[in-house]
C-alpha cells in the first residue's frame, strides 16, 4: 500500500481526515484502518471504500448517510481501480444530518482525489 494524498476538511466543527491509498490486496484496508484508529483516536467513525481488480467494497462504520457508498462513487468517478479511500470523522458537537454528513464526506473525498491529481483544493 502507498498513500497518495491526504486532506483535512472541516464542516461545522467536525473534522474529516481523508486519505487516498494505492493498494495491492484487500488486506491492505485492514492495515490502513489500524493505522487510522491509532492516528485519529478521537474519531467516531472511519468510513471507507475500496476498488481492487473489479471488486468493490465500502463500510459506513455506523455513520448516517451512507458515506461508504459516497466514497465508492468517488473512486469509480475518478476511475481509480486499485485504491482505497478512507475518511475518519472527529465529531465537533454539531449534528449535520443525513444530507450534511453525506455532503461533508463527499467534499473530503473529492478533495483528496483532487490533491492526488495535483489540483488545488478550495
Amino acid at each position: 500500500m502507498r498513500e497518495l494524498a491526504s486532506v483535512k476538511h472541516v464542516e461545522q466543527r467536525s473534522r474529516f481526515f481523508a486519505h487516498l491509498y494505492e493498494i495491492d490486496s484487500p488486506e491492505d484496508v485492514d492495515e490502513i484502518l489500524k493505522l487510522h484508529r491509532r492516528e485519529y483516536k478521537k474519531a467516531n467513525h472511519h468510513c471507507w471504500a475500496m476498488v481492487l481488480n473489479g471488486d468493490e467494497k465500502s463500510k459506513d462504520d455506523g455513520e448516517v448517510g451512507h458515506p461508504g457508498k459516497v466514497l465508492l462513487e468517488i473512486l469509480k468517478k475518478h476511475n481509480l481501480k486499485s485504491h482505497a479511500l478512507i475518511v475518519s470523522r472527529v465529531f465537533g458537537g454539531v449534528k449535520l444530518g443525513v444530507g450534511g454528513v453525506s455532503r461533508a464526506f463527499r467534499e473530503a473525498g473529492e478533495g483528496v482525489c483532487a490533491q492526488a491529481n495535483g489540483k488545488t483544493v478550495e
